[in-house]
């Protein structure tokens, strides 16, 4: 379980997130959904560790946790499988548990046929798959994803929403952030709407859309975040 409580943080005094808090539960996917800059890329930021909030706590298990804030930090000239095994030992993995990881790895994610090859001149679902596994290889309990399917093909997204879905059926928590409101309603038990930093509901995609009289979660969504602070709603 994830717990984000009363998270405030600041830059160049432009407040980002504004006391948010909200909780992530094992065995369920759960939707940051907002448009582009309402701060869900810096909570997931503060989440993982990477960013210390201004205020406010996040309480998780740190070790088990495994994020893909983005598609970059994979090492051009090393192989996929050189990628993980190298990501595995700055973790501690045993030798023996990592080359079984690895491999195990490289099976769920399609990526056998290039293991062999190194990534430099990747495209964009190549370095996605690549930076997804080095943050699954310890099998977390804990998954953390950002915006995951930018510039992904069909079969790449359907690919990676099975595997969110097996991940959660086999009891871990799943945090991932999108504006893509047909994905967040496809794959999550739980959705936390986030305008210009702050909670403005949350709620499976149903929840929503009841406590808005809406038919869609797109209509649910627009109701929520249509502000004086959006000039075109």
């Amino acid at each position: 379980m994830i717990q984000v409580q009363n998270l405030v943080k600041s830059f160049d005094n432009r407040q980002v997130v504004r006391r948010l808090s909200f909780t992530a539960q094992d065995g369920a996917i759960t939707g940051l959904l907002g448009a582009n800059g309402a701060g869900k890329t810096t909570t997931l930021r503060i989440v993982c560790g990477v960013l210390q909030p201004d205020a406010g706590a996040v309480k998780i298990d740190r070790s088990g946790t495994g994020a893909l804030l983005d598609h970059t930090g994979i090492y051009p000239r090393l192989t996929v499988r050189e990628n993980l095994a190298y990501f595995g030992m700055l973790r501690g993995m045993p030798s023996a548990v990592l080359a079984e990881r690895v491999s195990q790895v490289l099976g769920t994610l399609g990526l056998e046929a290039i293991a062999d090859r190194r990534t430099a001149g990747f495209s964009q679902g190549e370095r996605m798959k690549t930076a997804l596994g080095r943050a699954i290889l310890h099998a977390p309990k804990n998954l953390l994803l950002d915006e995951p399917t930018n510039g992904l093909d069909v079969p790449s997204v359907r690919s990676l929403r099975d595997l969110l879905r097996r991940l959660r059926d086999a009891g871990a928590c799943v945090v991932f952030s999108s504006h893509v409101l047909d994905e967040v309603r496809t794959l999550c038990d739980h959705v936390v709407i986030v305008d210009h930093g702050r909670l403005v509901a949350q709620g499976s995609p149903a929840e929503l859309c009841r406590q808005t009289d809406s038919g869609s979660l797109e209509d649910a969504f627009v109701k929520l975040t249509c502000t004086e602070e959006h000039a075109i709603c």
